[in-house]
Formats: C-alpha cells, sequence, structure tokens
C-alpha cells in the first residue's frame, strides 16, 4: 500500500464528504454563522455573542447530524429548544426549524457560487480505485449525493452511507462510529481493514472509537493538534501528500 500511504491489510477507504473530497465547509459554516447568528440576535438582542464559525463550528457542529449540531451547539450557550418536527419552517424556533433554516441558506449558497472538488482528493480517489481498494463516501449530509454528482464523483464509490440513508437505517451520526461501520459492513469489510478520512473532530472521534485500521486526518484550518487528540493516526493538509514517497 505504500503507493497510496496505507498500512498493509487495508482493503476498503471510507471517506468524509464535507472538507475532504469538496471545498464545502466552508459553506456549511457560513450557513452556520448566518442561521445561529440570526437566532441568538432575536432572542438576546444587539449584545450577543456570535457564533464562531472556526472554533465553535469545529467543537460542536462539524460532521454531525443537522439536529444534532443545533442540539450541541445551543447547549452550549445554555439553551434548549423543542425539537419540533422534521418539515419545521425555517422561521420556526425549534431544534428542526433551525436545521432547515440552514439547510436552505446552504443551498442557497451552493447554487449562486457552486461546489469544487479538492484536485488533490480526486487525484488520490483515483489512485485509491487504481489500487483495487473498495471506496464509500460517509457523511451526515442530507445533500451529499447532489453534492457528489455536481463535482463528478458519484461515480467513484462503491457505497454512500449519508444524512438519507443513515434516517432510514435509524443509525446515530458521527460522533458515534455506526455510520462508518455501516459502510463498512456494505462493502463487506471488517473494521480494521478499512481506512477512515475525516477533518472533523466529531468524525475523528468515530474513526478512533470504531476501532478501524486507519485513521486520516485532513487539516484545512491549522488543527492538526486536536485531530491528533481525537484518533488520527496521521494528519496531512491534503489527501495528495500520502501520494509521495515517504521512505
Amino acid at each position: 500500500m505504500k503507493q497510496i500511504g496505507l498500512p498493509k491489510g487495508i482493503r476498503a477507504c471510507l471517506f468524509d464528504l464535507d472538507g475532504v473530497l469538496t471545498k464545502t465547509a466552508l459553506v456549511h459554516a457560513a450557513a452556520w454563522k448566518a442561521t445561529f447568528d440570526e437566532f441568538l440576535r432575536r432572542r438576546e438582542g444587539a449584545g450577543f455573542r456570535p457564533f464562531d464559525a472556526v472554533a465553535d463550528y469545529d467543537e460542536y457542529v462539524d460532521g454531525r447530524p443537522r439536529a444534532d449540531g443545533v442540539r450541541s451547539f445551543l447547549a452550549s450557550r445554555g439553551i434548549e429548544l423543542p425539537d419540533g418536527d422534521d418539515d419545521d419552517p425555517p422561521d420556526r424556533d425549534t431544534v428542526h426549524g433551525l436545521g432547515n433554516r440552514k439547510n436552505d441558506l446552504l443551498l442557497e449558497k451552493i447554487r449562486t457560487d457552486g461546489v469544487e472538488a479538492y484536485p488533490g482528493s480526486v487525484r488520490y480517489l483515483d489512485a485509491v480505485r487504481a489500487a483495487g481498494l473498495s471506496t464509500a463516501v460517509v457523511s451526515s449530509s442530507a445533500n451529499c449525493r447532489d453534492v457528489l454528482v455536481s463535482v463528478g464523483l458519484d461515480k467513484c464509490f462503491d457505497v454512500r452511507i449519508d444524512g438519507i440513508v443513515a434516517a432510514e437505517r435509524k443509525l446515530p451520526g458521527k460522533p458515534r462510529p455506526d455510520t462508518y461501520l455501516e459502510a463498512a459492513h456494505d462493502l463487506g469489510v471488517e473494521p480494521a481493514s478499512a481506512a477512515v478520512f475525516e477533518d472533523a473532530l466529531a468524525g475523528m472521534d468515530a474513526g478512533h472509537s470504531g476501532h478501524f485500521g486507519y485513521v486520516v486526518g485532513v487539516d484545512r484550518v491549522g488543527q492538526a493538534d486536536a485531530l491528533r487528540a481525537h484518533g488520527a493516526d496521521i494528519v496531512v493538509r491534503d489527501l495528495a501528500e500520502l501520494l509521495e514517497d515517504r521512505s
């Protein structure tokens, strides 16, 4: 596996989407900030403490299912809202209402600005498939398939476990390892024979607690130490680094 930077015995690669394959993590963070800042401004007035699109996003939201992200951040501010219903309108102050507001803003930003894949990730994905390894995309996003289609990567994965599939199968999201374990199961490999590729701290926790064979942290925002602390076996700034000769 030297040519793709993985230990011997790895038979499958399980990739997160946002921040690992595509440049959508910053778009997600901006949509969350707009959503939470508007809510906090209405609740607390002009002196509210804004959502931090780096620290708060990484700690409470990144990698988690949408509703869990809402609950996690609001809990950090001592705020509890009713869950409401999945189809709550985006102006309703419920967990699902705020989540739907964020999703509307995200889709608007994607339609306006488009989505890009990281070139190094595309190169790495091509190398993994050429080496004969199985591949899965594991994302908490309900928009995963549409994003993959928009960047031409929808045919590059043998298995897709996203927010829609997780809801259908009643799988808890990251930081629990269940979605990654489900991907490995669908690929027919044991967790010890699979590598996880993540940029989110919640995803690192999932890879570590799931006892996967190798956990690669992708550091896009300068949090290499935190990724290691949460279980990364190796941290790279871009997946293409794994294709370099490290001997």
